[in-house]
Formats: structure tokens, C-alpha cells, sequence
């Protein structure tokens, strides 16, 4: 079986990259038929976070309407946004100052996760983060990300559609941290490519909790590297790390 977590990762550098989380952020390369359970026996093991590919088909995500188990039955989580943070971690070299690491991140961030009657992930679950809020130490570096790499006037949003995970056996155990990795479609910078992200996932009482990372290249997603006078050069890795906690739906 195969659970979306919701920490779909995003510890970019500086805090510049967080929605490119989104959660998430944040499994396992496979197209599901969307309303299925988010899992396949015939997928093979994912063992490196990161981009796997081209994006699967999703079309049958509606996001004003969940996908449900086959009788119809859900259990949903919904990010709680005060208590998560998605965040991006880039190495660059600064004019003065030298090698560093720029940290951005954001806790502008939505979603759900959802489950059927046996514990079983359910496709569909998203995760949404506005990346016009990333904020990281220097305002000046910010900006650059708004203006040139990120474009978030014209791409305001990360966006993370689960298709598939691995690591569960089972429903989760109260209590324990699980392994997972989580797979789907990653939007940034308006292209969509299939990730994978791994990471934890805790469940406690009525509240889950997880995190999750994944790497990518600027050019996975055709973004260009950021120009200003302070920065000498910036690593083509960008981290993606999210953290996430998520409360039971009421009915």
C-alpha cells in the first residue's frame, strides 16, 4: 500500500523555494486511474527522491470533489497551514560573503489527504502552496526569485497531486513512524513533471504528521537561475523539504 504524505518537502535554500514544495513537498512512478486507491503491486521500488519523469495522467482530479473509495467512503485529513512549513535550500555563493546556504519557506500552504474504510491511501490528495509569500534572510534575494526564476506573478502556485505511494503494508498504527514515498505530479514554474518525495508519517489521535524531501534541477521545470549584483553563482540543485501536520475533517 502506498500513503501520500504530507510532508511533501520543501527546505530550499533561504527560504526561497518553499512552495515549491508543496507538500510536499513531497512513492512510485505509475498513472492510477484517478478515485482508485494510490497503489500498485507491478510499480517498481522508488529508492531516490526526485524527478522521475514526465507527469501521469490526473484529469479526473477534481479538487471540489475528493476522490472517494469505491463505496464511497473517505477519511480526510486537511493540512493545518499554521503548523507546516514548505521550504527550498540551494547553495550560492555571495559577492563579500562567500558559500552558503539560502533557506526560503512559507506556511501558505493547503491540502488534503484522504483514506479509504481499510487505511488505504487514496489518490487525488493535494497539496497547494503560494509561492509569492516564500520569504528567506535577504529581501533583495526574494525579490530576484519573484521577478526571474520563479515568475510567481505569472505562476503563483506550487501544486502537488498524489498518484501513488510506497512504504505501507497496512493501515497506519497510532503511534508509529512510517517510511513512505510519496509519487506524483509536481507543477511549478507551469510544467509538470512526476516526482517522487520520501520521507515520515505519524499518526497521533486525529492528527497526522509527516515530512518529506525531494531534489530537482532549475531546468526540470525551466526556470532560469536568478541574476543580482550580491550573488556570484548558485548551485543547479535546489532541496525541496516540506513539514506537515494535518487534522481529521469533520463530518
Amino acid at each position: 500500500m502506498r500513503l501520500f504524505s504530507s510532508s511533501l518537502a520543501i527546505r530550499s535554500a533561504g527560504k526561497i523555494g518553499s512552495a515549491l514544495l508543496f507538500l510536499a513537498l513531497a512513492g512510485l512512478l505509475l498513472s492510477l486511474p484517478l478515485g482508485a486507491y494510490a497503489q500498485d503491486d507491478s510499480t517498481p521500488t522508488v529508492t531516490e527522491a526526485g524527478v522521475l519523469g514526465d507527469a501521469v495522467a490526473t484529469d479526473a482530479c477534481n479538487p471540489d470533489d475528493f476522490a472517494a473509495a469505491p463505496d464511497g467512503s473517505a477519511t480526510i485529513y486537511r493540512i493545518v497551514s499554521e503548523e507546516s512549513e514548505v521550504r527550498y535550500l540551494v547553495e550560492e555563493e555571495l559577492a563579500r560573503i562567500g558559500t552558503t546556504t539560502a533557506i526560503g519557506s512559507t506556511s501558505a500552504f493547503i491540502g488534503q489527504l484522504g483514506f479509504d474504510e481499510n487505511g488505504a491511501p487514496l489518490a487525488c490528495s493535494r497539496f497547494d502552496a503560494d509561492l509569492r509569500t516564500l520569504t528567506s534572510d535577504e529581501p533583495m534575494r526574494d525579490n530576484t526569485l519573484y521577478n526571474t526564476t520563479l515568475e510567481t506573478g505569472t505562476y503563483p502556485l506550487a501544486t502537488f497531486i498524489l498518484t501513488d505511494v510506497e512504504g505501507l503494508d497496512g493501515a497506519l498504527v497510532d503511534g508509529e513512524e512510517t517510511d513512505i514515498t510519496l509519487i506524483g505530479n509536481l507543477t511549478l514554474h507551469g510544467t509538470t513533471r512526476l516526482v517522487a518525495w520520501v520521507g515520515t508519517v505519524t499518526l497521533s489521535g486525529e492528527t497526522l504528521s509527516g515530512s518529506a524531501e525531494m531534489t530537482f534541477e532549475l531546468t526540470d521545470f525551466d526556470m532560469e537561475k536568478p541574476e543580482s549584483r550580491m550573488v556570484v553563482s548558485i548551485d543547479d540543485t535546489i532541496t525541496l523539504q516540506v513539514d506537515i501536520t494535518a487534522q481529521l475533517a469533520d463530518e
